[in-house]
């Protein structure tokens, strides 16, 4: 009975609101509104919206009702005329009222009275004959809130949703299926708002994109940046607070920007575990269980001589449970959920919404870039960092830390080892016709290069090869270097044979010929059996990579103990595993999260891999972290 009547009590009270203040309007706040949405929707300003709704300065909590101050919208009320254009003729029934009749019609009891008359003094009886009058009515539509908008050259759509002073999230909610990238002279659309009210990005100012849950201290712990320093680079910040998605102006900052320079001294996260509080992480592999047989050993072993994703899966998580047992062993509490996502979309989406991951510390994986991408986007809205074993050119959301380098950063890194050479006398680069866009890149770094492409058939295709005299007669006296591009096993062998041949020492030897090989994308032609690990060697190959091999002869406790577990040598995938859930784990235990954890360990490195994150600007985080090997006496070993 009192809930009720409360009920009653508040659509009593709506109901005179209704009526008396015709110049408002109300909006329920659904989960994830914005105060800066709310009042870009409505053509208000967001001060509008404070002075009738003080509440929500504190706090905009969903389904709360807010008074929409109409009155102060940029837009034209709507205007409506009625222009009478006849009768119809209607006689009432016994249960008929002017109210019923007037709304059968939608037109109002006054305008039935003022046609008929009678009516003023009299009460509606049955078989009364009224005079029904039939309108003709215009309606003048309303400006929009929104207006549209051409993009200018190099504006993403952080820039815009700064100027406008609204979130990417609230720009693409106004703009449905606008893409990925905006293209110059793409038109859109944004909130109506007076020009002294747009905001211009400084290029003197980094920008920074407010994280779920992020508050002031969050924020100083990660930027070093105060709440006082804030609000006066954002003024904004003192009437509407702190809100997830906002575009903070910050002070430049390396660290927020890209980066193509990778810290030099490692930390070692074993010895500086402060935070022994049990961390919750979730993995995600596509074991596929549901398409192995079980019925027999032999089956289970055929099973996975079949299915690439399950081989691969199990080979990263035995080095996932290494991992686990060294962090026990340091004390770490650990909570582990393993998910097999079947390599399937769908199935990554139903994980995620039947399981509560709320309270998780990070998330390794999906392997494969779709399931990847939308765990991602899904575990964006509890800010949950997702850490991708082995993907490239990834989505970067707020939330993702791409631990595989890209392969652009590796062509960056071999080449500016080339530039560093002081010894460098010369440089040449050949190509099959696959790679020439690669040839002409590397030919723009260095103008004096050489360059050299395969030998063609009449057809005009790439027969992969060259003759001796095709390289001999770039080569000068003293260093040379030589760039292969290629994928074709069949040209890497002929053109490091004849390297190989070409070379001499140069002890004694002012006109020798050295050669030192060296290739932007190292991949399998050069892992070929047609291919001599001793020119190779005797070339001094030289290549960027995301990870070294270890060594057989090293102490390495890991390589050790998955031997005596497992009766093999770990693979590079279980190394992998091995090596990224040590650091996922150990900067949990070091750090508030993993965000900040990237400031406080800027490079961190184990069996054979490293791992230095950088941020991307108003995105996630990339590993920056790389080496550089060469072959020598048959080995692959990284160059100091």
């Amino acid at each position: 009975m009192i809930k009720f009547f409360s009920v009653l009590c508040f659509v009593f009270i709506f109901g005179i609101n209704a009526v008396t203040a015709q110049n408002f309007s109300t909006h329920q706040v659904k989960k994830g509104e914005t105060i800066h949405g709310i009042a870009a929707r409505y053509g208000v300003t967001i001060s509008d919206i404070y002075a009738f709704n003080p509440d929500a300065k504190k706090e905009l909590k969903a389904n709360t009702v807010l008074i929409i101050p109409i009155s102060k919208a940029k837009m034209t009320p709507v205007a409506t005329t009625k222009e009478l254009q006849g009768f119809k003729v209607h006689r009432t029934s016994k249960k008929e009222t002017l109210y019923s009749i007037a709304k059968r019609y939608d037109i109002t009891e006054d305008e039935i009275k003022k046609h008929n008359t009678f009516l003023y003094a009299n009460t509606l009886q049955k078989g009364d004959k009224l005079q029904i009058p039939v309108f003709k009515i215009t309606k003048e539509a309303p400006k929009a809130t929104t207006k549209p908008y051409l993009v200018k050259a190099k504006e993403g759509k952080w820039r815009i949703a700064y100027k406008f002073g609204i979130t990417v999230q609230e720009l693409e909610d106004l703009n449905p299926g606008m893409g990925e990238t905006l293209q110059e002279g793409q038109q859109i659309y944004v909130p109506n708002m007076d020009g002294d009210v747009v905001k211009e990005v400084d290029e003197k100012y980094s920008y920074y994109n407010v994280l779920p849950k992020e508050g002031f201290y969050r924020l100083k712990l990660k930027l070093g940046l105060d709440q006082e320093t804030l609000e006066t680079l954002n003024p904004e910040l003192k009437s509407t607070g702190l809100k997830e998605g906002m575009v903070l102006k910050i002070p430049y900052s390396n660290k927020m920007t890209d980066s193509s320079e990778t810290a030099t001294e490692k930390t070692h996260l074993e010895s500086r575990i402060t935070n022994f509080d049990t961390k919750h992480i979730a993995v995600m592999l596509p074991f596929r269980l549901n398409r192995v047989d079980f019925d027999s050993i032999s089956d289970i072993k055929g099973s996975i001589k079949k299915d690439p994703y399950l081989d691969a899966s199990l080979d990263f998580y035995t080095g996932v449970l290494s991992a686990l047992d060294s962090l026990k062993s340091l004390g770490i509490s650990l909570k582990v959920d393993v998910y097999d996502t079947k390599y399937q979309v769908s199935e990554v989406l139903r994980i995620i919404n039947e399981n509560n991951f709320k309270d998780v510390d990070a998330v390794i994986g999906p392997l494969t870039s779709e399931t990847f991408d939308k765990a991602a986007s899904e575990l964006r809205a509890y800010n949950v960092p997702v850490v991708s074993p082995i993907g490239t050119n990834l989505t970067l959301y707020d939330n993702v830390f791409q631990s595989r380098p890209s392969d652009d950063l590796l062509k960056d890194r071999i080449v500016n080892f080339v530039k560093a050479d002081s010894l460098v006398k010369n440089i040449v680069i050949v190509s099959d016709t696959k790679n020439e866009s690669v040839a002409n890149s590397i030919k723009s770094e260095f103008n004096y290069a050489k360059l050299i492409y395969s030998r063609k058939n009449k057809q005009g295709k790439d027969e992969n090869f060259l003759y001796v005299e095709d390289i001999r007669s770039t080569l000068k006296p003293g260093r040379n270097i030589v760039f292969l591009e290629t994928q074709s096993e069949g040209f890497a062998s002929n053109v490091t044979s004849i390297l190989g041949s070409l070379t001499q020492r140069t002890e004694g030897n002012p006109n020798a010929i050295e050669i030192v090989l060296v290739t932007t994308n190292f991949n399998a032609a050069f892992e070929g059996d047609q291919v001599s690990n001793e020119h190779l060697s005797k070339l001094q190959f030289h290549f960027a990579t995301a990870s070294k091999s270890y060594s057989d002869t090293e102490n390495n406790s890991f390589v050790k103990r998955y031997t005596q577990t497992y009766g093999i040598t770990p693979s590079k995938r279980a190394v992998k595993g091995f090596d990224l859930t040590m650091d996922v784990v150990l900067r949990l235990a070091t750090a508030e999260d993993l965000y900040l954890s990237a400031n406080s360990a800027p490079l961190t490195e184990y069996v054979e891999n490293k791992f230095a994150y950088k941020k991307k600007l108003l995105g996630g985080y990339y590993n920056d972290a790389t080496y550089i090997v060469k072959y020598k006496d048959l080995e692959i070993v990284e160059v100091k």
